[in-house]
């Protein structure tokens, strides 16, 4: 499985973003990617969900998810994460983060 995000958004307005694939990463972190997008019904969301508040410095993310399954895409505003989601978009951020410590 490939799974990509993009940040855009914010205040700086800087784009961000990760790839990974889960041939190239360690089996329990691969496994537990695995697991996260399954658990969170990835290919039953909608292409887009939007905040419906106001928040003109939200973040939004990009999430395109690559597998067996095919490809889908869910862009999702800050402020509208639905829970099911929410472990998904941690666990890359978190990646993110780590990689970026990394470098």
């Amino acid at each position: 499985m490939k799974i990509s995000l993009e940040r855009s958004g914010g205040f700086a307005g800087i784009s961000r973003t990760l790839s990974l694939s889960t041939t190239d990463m360690p089996s329990n972190d691969a496994e537990q990617l695995t697991t996260l997008v399954q658990q969170s019904g990835f290919y039953e969301l909608p292409a887009e969900i939007r905040s419906t508040g106001p928040g003109a410095d939200r973040f939004q993310y990009q999430i395109t998810v690559d597998s067996d399954r095919g490809t889908h895409s869910v862009r999702v505003d800050d402020g509208a994460v639905p829970p099911r989601l929410q472990p998904v978009l941690d666990w890359l951020k978190n990646s993110a983060r780590a990689g970026q410590k990394r470098a």
